[in-house]
């Protein structure tokens, strides 16, 4: 059963947070080619699609702790310090993603499709930090389930 659940936290993790990873890295670009295009129906169909596949994958994205809990059950591992801070980065990426990249997207969204965007859009450079931070905990997180600190596997 653990290799079944391994297997199915990996691809998880590939299938759903790949995505979510390279759109929203792709997003803060968009927005300002967005700027630079006002009103240019291609480059907001663009930012659409790319918010859209950062929403959807998001929540697919679930499927990665949970069957990640599950593949930490059958190892007995749920207690191991390496894990619990994977679950920490990992709740907090989902908090970076959820609470903060995917509102500013959002908004950012709205305002590039207004006739007048102002100055109250919120920068693509914020975006880019924000995902950036978001890219920087899913990685640190997949170092962690490699090298295992403390394992017995000789990682």
């Amino acid at each position: 059963m653990t290799k079944l659940f391994l297997s199915l936290h990996v691809l998880a993790a590939v299938l759903a947070i790949g995505p979510v990873t390279v759109a929203a890295s792709m997003f803060p670009r968009a927005l300002r080619h967005a700027h630079s295009a006002p009103g240019d129906i291609e480059v907001l169909a663009g930012l659409r699609t790319l918010h859209r596949i950062c929403r959807v994958y998001a929540g697919i994205g679930i499927a990665v702790p949970l069957f990640g809990f599950a593949t930490a059950g059958t190892l007995g591992v749920l207690g191991s310090g390496w894990l619990i801070t994977s679950i920490i980065l990992t709740a907090a990426a989902a908090a970076v993603l959820g609470l903060l990249i995917l509102p500013v997207q959002e908004s950012a969204l709205t305002a590039a499709q207004a006739p007048d965007p102002g100055p109250g859009v919120p920068p693509a450079a914020r975006l880019a930090m924000l995902t950036g931070l978001f890219n920087l905990l899913w990685a640190t997180v997949t170092v962690l389930m490699i090298v295992r600190p403390g394992s017995t596997t000789g990682a």
